[in-house]
């Protein structure tokens, strides 16, 4: 019976609630969504999720139909707007993707030159005598003031200070022969 039943007429069925004037609708137009969305979106696969797509949530929205148009092209309206969000969708993601893309790759960087810079100074470290690499390890690694590595090492803070000048002097000429 319900299958000689006018579209309009299930779908003010289905906007009530009845299942079985839904079940009717979805089973008469289903293959029509399916191709209307295969056209729209040049993919099967990405029909086949946005067909799916719509008719979960199309007993919302017949709730929302006013009967002012046949229910074809309703529906049809329905497809077109859910393939249009779909694209918007996918632009957003993808503009999203390409800044953290962008982003990701500045990041690597930054991490490559910081390791550089961390691989340099370890190997320019190794050419400091020992009293400069103490000093450099307590001051710097261990961010202690000059003159707590002064009691640490057993010499005046300004010993300490003297030592941490010869050691930015003395990175300094490093940096220079290297740029050479």
């Amino acid at each position: 019976m319900l299958m000689d039943t006018p579209d309009e007429m299930l779908a003010n069925a289905a906007a009530q609630g009845d299942r079985a004037a839904f079940a009717t609708l979805v089973g008469r137009h289903y293959d029509r969504v399916h191709g209307l969305a295969w056209r729209l979106t040049g993919s099967k696969a990405e029909a086949e999720d946005l067909t799916q797509d719509i008719c979960a949530a199309l007993p919302a929205k017949l709730r929302n139909w006013r009967g002012e148009a046949k229910f074809t092209t309703w529906l049809y309206r329905v497809v077109v707007n859910a393939a249009h969000d779909l694209r918007r969708r996918q632009a957003t993601r993808a503009r999203a993707s390409q800044g953290w893309g962008d982003w990701e790759i500045a990041r690597q960087d930054e991490i490559a030159v910081q390791a550089e810079a961390s691989d340099w100074l370890a190997q320019a470290m190794t050419q400091l005598s020992p009293e400069l690499r103490d000093t450099v390890a307590l001051v710097l690694g261990e961010e202690m003031t000059q003159g707590e590595a002064g009691v640490v090492l057993g010499v005046s803070e300004g010993t300490i200070a003297w030592r941490m000048s010869e050691v930015k002097k003395r990175l300094r000429a490093k940096a220079k022969e290297d740029a050479r």
